[in-house]
């Protein structure tokens, strides 16, 4: 007897689909030698006042690490370039160099593409529906309201 095809857990559609997000993002971005992680840290940063190194990974959703491997691959690249914050004396201010402006603004045109064929073919209702599906399960998430028995 043949088990009935089971419904795909929220958490599995969830990793399907930003990972084929992400391969198709990685592969847009290997057309120009880059990556989706550099992609949205140009994107992320300032493109004239320049951002603080310690706001980005918040920013970005990265830890702290992998973003330092990332900016250090971009500093080499000639995408970026570090300088010292004039309003805090320790930190640093990641600014793009004109290449790293033209870059981003590839990765600009790559993510609205996306946008703008997902909402091609997804109803306002549906995209509606997902935004706030999407935020309720950060919020429960963030809030600990998922595992935490004392709440």
């Amino acid at each position: 007897m043949k088990e009935k095809h089971k419904e795909k857990t929220i958490d599995y559609i969830l990793r399907s689909t930003w990972m084929s997000v992400t391969k198709m993002y990685n592969e847009e971005a290997g057309k120009k030698g880059s990556t989706m992680a550099t992609g949205f840290a140009l994107i992320s940063i300032d493109p004239e006042e320049g951002t603080p190194s310690t706001a980005l990974g918040p920013k970005m959703g990265m830890e702290a690490t992998s973003l330092s491997r990332t900016l250090k691959a971009m500093e080499q690249k000639g995408l970026i370039e570090r300088k010292p914050n004039p309003d805090d004396g320790r930190g640093v201010l990641i600014h793009l160099t004109h290449f790293g402006k033209e870059m981003r603004d590839f990765s600009k045109g790559v993510v609205l593409g996306f946008d703008e064929a997902v909402q091609k073919n997804v109803s306002v209702e549906e995209l509606q529906t997902f935004r706030k599906v999407a935020n309720t399960i950060n919020e429960l998430v963030n809030s600990k309201k998922i595992y935490d028995s004392e709440k």
